[in-house]
């Protein structure tokens, strides 16, 4: 049976009794599974909320439960569907933030983050066992109230909404670079203006599969995607020992351009410490890197022979993994390009090479793997405001067309008018990042696991890292927003300047 993304059934959700949370009340937990009630009986007329608990008849107890289904998924597949969720364009730009805060800054913030998303995990985990959802915005509701519920739903849509932006992003920068070499004297031609071409793959290949019902399908092409990353990265490897430091100018299919002059002109011996105005976009780009939160509570209901334990082991090779990839990638890139990287790392290579196959390649598998992944993207996000909006009211396709046309010309607007691909890692990473990755999980484990008190070392924990997450999100927003103003009086000085 088919189901909502990022939905599970309540009815599937399944409390380990062999967990710390749960080892006390273990009996109580056989003699409801012997007696469990079906949430689709005598109970049709209570709303989802309600089925959350169990029924009088069956006494108090210390958390909610449901009815436990077993999970399918072995250990390698939800490390395998995990590692997906992880991977996503912000690799692209992890050459740019070590570009600019140097190689041994770089690995220390990448560590910090990886283990900070990976204690947040953990404390997500421990909150839906003892709050007895696997639902994000259920959590949020189940200890906020609506204010919590909004909260969860805003942080994952902003999320999605800037994963989509920073996938037409990549459609917008290569598409154009794809279509050159194929088409010569194509410079200056319609066809090779990246926002139009944005549109027009918007239009005829997003909107339609977009509009369909279920988009099950389509998530064969999160596989397809991760293969596509690892295909970039041994290209990236592999391209640092082609491409030499400084530059020859007459290389063979070299341009000679301002790029290639201004790598010339660099030193280089990598640096190790860099601090400048950009450094402020290395947190928020490796935090977007990172951000797998609102796909680890469905991971967690599939998982076959679930436990709190199992399924950290699982987010700790997945992270592990990632890390990996993301540590070589940013490394590699940077010792090819040095200070002379962008923000899209991929982009960065049409400025040395003038053709080249092998990049072509690339260029095509990732151009096909993130349209085609943009539609899942959108799918969560167009059933959180249809549930927000019209919760009450039976499908329409009126209403699932519009909603559909309006987000995605929300997110083409985005792409075209927003300069360059840093701001939205630098904006969604220090905002919905932050908040899905710092602020939600620590909250919603203070104020949901009640067998501690608030003096124990895991609420203190829990409550240092809520701290943590707001000095992130607002030291980054506000030092990004200065950023942008700093540039754009800048830009203003030297237009009069003109």
């Amino acid at each position: 049976m088919s189901r909502t993304p990022g939905k599970p059934e309540m009815s599937r959700f399944n409390i380990s009794p062999e967990e710390d949370s749960s080892s006390s009340n273990s009996n109580e937990y056989q003699v409801y599974l012997e007696k469990k009630v079906p949430l689709t009986s005598q109970y049709t007329d209570v709303d989802a909320e309600s089925q959350n608990f169990l029924p009088n008849f069956l006494g108090p107890k210390k958390k909610y439960e449901a009815e436990y289904h077993p999970g399918t998924a072995s250990f390698g597949m939800s490390v395998f569907n995990l590692g997906n969720a992880i991977m996503g364009s912000g690799i692209l730009g992890l050459s740019y933030a070590m570009a600019n805060t140097g190689i041994a800054l770089f690995v220390i913030l990448l560590v910090a983050v990886s283990i900070f998303s990976l204690y947040s995990v953990h404390l997500l985990l421990k909150t839906a066992n003892e709050g007895g959802s696997l639902v994000y915005e259920q959590l949020g509701y189940k200890a906020f109230g609506l204010p919590g519920k909004l909260a969860a739903s805003c942080s994952i849509t902003m999320q999605n909404f800037g994963a989509m932006s920073s996938y037409l992003y990549i459609v917008k920068y290569e598409l154009p670079i794809v279509i050159k070499a194929f088409v010569e004297n194509s410079e200056g031609e319609w066809y090779s203006n990246g926002d139009y071409l944005v549109l027009l793959v918007s239009l005829i290949i997003i909107l339609p599969l977009s509009l369909l019902k279920n988009l099950g399908y389509l998530g064969y092409t999160s596989g397809f995607s991760l293969l596509c990353m690892v295909f970039f990265l041994i290209v990236v490897i592999y391209k640092t020992f082609q491409i030499p430091c400084p530059l020859p100018l007459d290389a063979i299919n070299m341009t000679v351009n301002s790029t290639v002059a201004h790598i010339n002109s660099t030193i280089c011996t990598p640096k190790y410490f860099v601090f400048n105005s950009q450094t402020v976009y290395a947190v928020p780009i490796i935090t977007f890197a990172f951000v797998c939160h609102p796909a680890i509570l469905p991971m967690y209901e599939e998982l076959r022979d679930r436990s709190h334990k199992k399924m950290q082991n699982v987010a700790n090779v997945s992270f592990f993994a990632m890390f990996v990839m993301y540590l070589l990638a940013a490394l590699f890139g940077y010792l090819t390009f040095n200070d002379a990287v962008e923000s899209e790392l991929l982009h960065t290579y049409s400025k040395v090479y003038r053709f080249d196959v092998v990049l072509l390649i690339v260029r095509l598998a990732v151009l096909t793997a993130v349209t085609l992944t943009v539609p899942v993207v959108l799918f969560p996000i167009r059933t959180s405001v249809n549930h927000l909006l019209c919760a009450s009211k039976e499908f329409s396709w009126i209403r699932h067309t519009i909603i559909t046309a309006v987000l995605l010309s929300c997110v083409n607007v985005l792409v075209i008018f927003v300069p360059s691909i840093r701001d939205i890692f630098g904006f969604i990473g220090a905002s919905a990042a932050a908040m899905l990755i710092f602020i939600l999980p620590s909250a919603f484990y203070i104020k949901l696991v009640k067998k501690e008190s608030m003096m124990s070392v895991q609420k203190i924990g829990a409550a240092m890292f809520l701290a943590s997450g707001f000095i992130v999100m607002f030291g980054s927003m506000t030092l990004i927003i200065l950023d942008w103003i700093h540039n754009a009086a800048g830009s203003k000085d030297h237009d009069i300047g003109h």
